[in-house]
């Protein structure tokens, strides 16, 4: 058979053996796990951070969410044009390579400036990592089969923060910068140990520099293993038989606003990444402060329990989408809606638990039901779009859900939680201030008290408020629902 031929039966077949496509699919799914454990490893060492630098919940809010985010969100879409143009694979590698560089220097940061300026870069290459990536995917999956294989590459972001959790916590509370000193000494690497004084690295630095220097070695590999694919192999040929000509920037999103499912699938994403992102940025704060856990408990329970069950869900929502679709055109609409409608007493009961036991069943149902939204987001983002402007309409989306979810959610919950703690300081009639309980060291007994039940309380609130936004989030993907048959043009084949 001919190229010419095999393309044109691209959208019934896929690109490449099936193996090699389950080779390409898994190795990017390795790369977005190391993009969420570079980036969520910031919300696992909160507190310690926070304690050795002496800063706030609002600082923390700030370099969790808008310092990552501000590269992040504005320098997506630009590399996303250069990816239709250019090698899709090259941009994940450069990409790859700097984010984990910087992830690496955060563990070097003296103070709030520093660490904002390390997170800036972390965005700027994780810019490059999920445009390009899922525009590969839709090139070498049939259009049948994208749904399952965008849930299987979005398994990154619950895979990612567990394996941050798992690692960060551990590394926080148990690895020390004697040790470190030591392997390097027995190793033989005399230039390491003479160079940086380990012995003086806490916990927490030695956590970035330990998941940051991996990704270095994945980029290798991924540049030499996965071969760029054709553009538009497997879409279904348009009437003409003529490839779709590359359109603009301008034109690609005035063609995606004029889609209703588009748009509502993006915003009811955003608001959900906006309440996902600002929960995960305190979770484990709010076990430590609310339950007593230690880090590595914290850790251990918010990634390895709860983070399995959101990667469960996560898949599902691709796989089931696909098969139903077939009865059920519409899948893609109300099963996400659905999931996260629910998800909304659950969190409630679980936030709001005396126990972790009591704590943890109806969090990880919520977990699981919450994450239907992430195979769906990227399967309509695709779908609607042609081969030339995919991995612009992935930019476009992933503009919005960033901006206002890592973006704002983090900030915006860590403003809340630092108002509700002053409120709450306000009402113990003891004059106590957040300046007086940064340090709670030496405080009477009641006035320690209060000053710990404020920081609890005023974080547990936020967190509540923030997952009700959920419910608004199903809305929008039910609302797409009504022209998602219309809008999406390789949906079927």
């Amino acid at each position: 058979m001919t190229d010419a031929a095999a393309a044109r039966l691209g959208h019934e077949t896929g690109y490449g053996s099936s193996g090699y496509r389950a080779y390409v699919l898994s190795a990017l799914l390795v790369v977005y796990i190391f993009n969420f454990i570079d980036r969520s490893i910031f919300a696992i060492l909160t507190e310690p951070m926070k304690t050795s630098l002496k800063l706030e919940d609002w600082h923390m809010g700030v370099l969790g969410g808008l310092a990552f985010a501000i590269f992040y969100t504005t320098l997506g879409i630009p590399i996303a044009r250069l990816a239709e143009r250019r090698s899709r694979i090259g941009i994940i590698v450069i990409a790859l390579s700097l984010w984990s560089l910087m992830t690496v220097m955060c563990g070097f940061a003296m103070g709030f400036m520093s660490l904002f300026m390390f997170r800036l870069m972390v965005g700027v290459g994780e810019a490059g990592c999920t445009p390009p990536a899922q525009s590969v995917i839709a090139d070498y999956f049939k259009p049948s089969s994208r749904a399952t294989a965008a849930s299987i590459y979005a398994l990154g972001v619950p895979l990612g923060g567990m394996i941050a959790g798992l690692a960060g916590g551990p590394i926080n509370d148990y690895v020390t910068g004697d040790n470190v000193h030591a392997l390097l000494d027995n190793w033989g690497w005399t230039w390491a140990v003479e160079m940086i004084d380990w012995k003086s690295f806490e916990g927490w630095r030695i956590a970035f520099i330990a998941v940051g220097l991996p990704g270095v070695v994945l980029a290798t590999i991924i540049g030499m293993t996965i071969k760029e694919p054709p553009r538009g192999y497997t879409d279904p040929p348009n009437a003409s038989g003529m490839p779709t000509e590359r359109s603009g920037f301008v034109a690609a999103f005035k063609t995606l606003m004029k889609k209703p499912t588009y748009v509502h699938v993006v915003t009811g994403a955003a608001i959900a990444s906006f309440a996902g992102y600002g929960i995960a940025q305190f979770s484990t704060s709010f076990l430590r402060r609310t339950h007593g856990l230690s880090l590595t408990e914290a850790a251990l329970i918010f990634s390895l329990v709860i983070g399995l069950m959101a990667a469960i869900g996560v898949f599902l929502s691709g796989f089931l989408a696909d098969k139903m679709s077939v009865r059920h055109p519409k899948a893609l609409s109300w099963m996400p809606a659905l999931g996260m409608g629910l998800s909304v007493p659950l969190y409630w009961l679980g936030y709001l638990a005396p126990t972790v036991p009591l704590m943890l069943p109806p969090l990880m149902a919520a977990a699981l039901l919450h994450y239907f939204y992430l195979g769906p987001m990227y399967a309509v983002s695709t779908g609607v779009a042609d081969a030339r402007t995919r991995a612009t309409a992935v930019a476009i989306t992933l503009f919005a859900v960033n901006l206002i979810g890592i973006g704002l959610g983090p900030t915006l919950i860590g403003i809340l939680s630092t108002v509700l703690k002053t409120m709450m300081l306000g009402g113990h009639d003891l004059g106590l201030t957040l300046e007086i309980c940064k340090d709670v060291t030496g405080l009477p007994a009641a006035e320690m008290a209060a000053c710990n039940s404020a920081n609890a309380r005023g974080l547990q609130w936020s967190i509540i408020i923030f997952a009700s936004l959920y419910g608004w989030a199903a809305l929008h993907y039910l609302w797409a629902g009504k022209t998602l048959q219309r809008d999406m043009i390789t949906r079927s084949a």
